[in-house]
């Protein structure tokens, strides 16, 4: 295995940048991805749920989180799509709603790294939102480590930062009986907020493809990302098409409330503390029903 100095990066960046034709001003490629999310399910809906319907919900993530995406991309501009398959058209919709809650099922993306945007399609419990943001950058710091990725030599560039997503381990979990109403208010509360974790992500770029992209979000480096791993969270590339006959447009997505993605997140804070609240509630009526008629 070779290894390369930062300076040699650069130059061989260069170089790749002057030989070959990705200044065409009419270039595009496609890069599809496999994307693979676990999700640690052992403590979902507590020791009250039964050991038969966990292993039920975890069969139906599992599906859910194993998604295929094309990534179609000029000098400036990208759309990141989910190519569904027949399967994942049959999923069933509490599964779906689900998967929604979580989180992991955004629509198209596009990214314009030129003016640093990010424009996502987002369905959320059956509304529409258009979540435009600024693109977030990372301070990638690049290694020497490389490896072959399909048929291109990628270099290995890490970055870290801090997340904010919510925990859902608890969440459908009946209250305790022991518990007072003051307190078990605030514990609530308290597993409702975010929770904001420090996180490395790695990602694997090839300078043979030149351009400022990658799956999702990701992008920031001298060249395509084809692998990157984040958490529990892993992105590879399968299959590129260089510069073909037939051009897609890379639209601009414009369905949806236009919102911004700490405004999302605060959205889907409610509607968790709205669902909790219910599931408390029929907790609260016992395995009799309770409640008025």
């Amino acid at each position: 295995m070779k290894f390369f100095t930062f300076k040699s990066m650069v130059t061989a960046m260069l170089l790749f940048i002057s030989i070959i034709s990705f200044g065409q001003k009419d270039f595009q490629g496609k890069a599809y991805y496999e994307s693979k999310t676990t999700v640690d399910m052992s403590n979902f809906g507590g020791s009250n749920m039964p050991e038969e319907r966990r292993t039920e919900i975890v069969n139906r993530m599992k599906s859910l989180l194993e998604k295929s995406f094309v990534l179609t991309f000029n000098q400036t501009e990208s759309t990141y799509k989910e190519v569904k398959s027949e399967e994942g058209q049959d999923e069933d919709r509490r599964g779906r709603r689900f998967a929604q809650m979580l989180n992991y099922t955004g629509g198209d993306m596009y990214k314009n790294v030129r003016k640093l945007e990010v424009l996502q399609e987002q369905e959320f419990f059956g509304k529409q939102f258009l979540i435009k943001d600024s693109l977030p950058k990372l301070d990638w710091k690049l290694g020497t480590e490389t490896k072959i990725v399909g048929d291109y030599t990628c270099y290995k560039a890490t970055a870290e930062t801090t997340t904010t997503a919510f925990d859902f381990s608890n969440f459908g979990k009946r209250p305790d009986e022991n518990e007072s109403k003051v307190d078990r208010e605030t514990r609530r509360k308290r597993e409702l907020e975010p929770k904001p974790r420090d996180i490395v992500i790695t990602a694997w770029f090839t300078l043979e493809i030149p351009v400022n992209q990658g799956p999702g979000k990701y992008w920031g480096l001298p060249g395509l990302i084809l692998e990157l791993n984040s958490e529990n969270t892993t992105i590879y590339c399968s299959k590129i098409v260089l510069n073909t006959s037939e051009k897609d447009e890379l639209k601009v997505p414009s369905e949806g409330k236009e919102i911004s993605q700490a405004k999302f997140n605060a959205v889907v804070k409610k509607k968790m503390a709205e669902l909790d609240a219910r599931r408390q509630q029929r907790g609260n009526r016992g395995p009799g029903g309770g409640g008025r008629r």
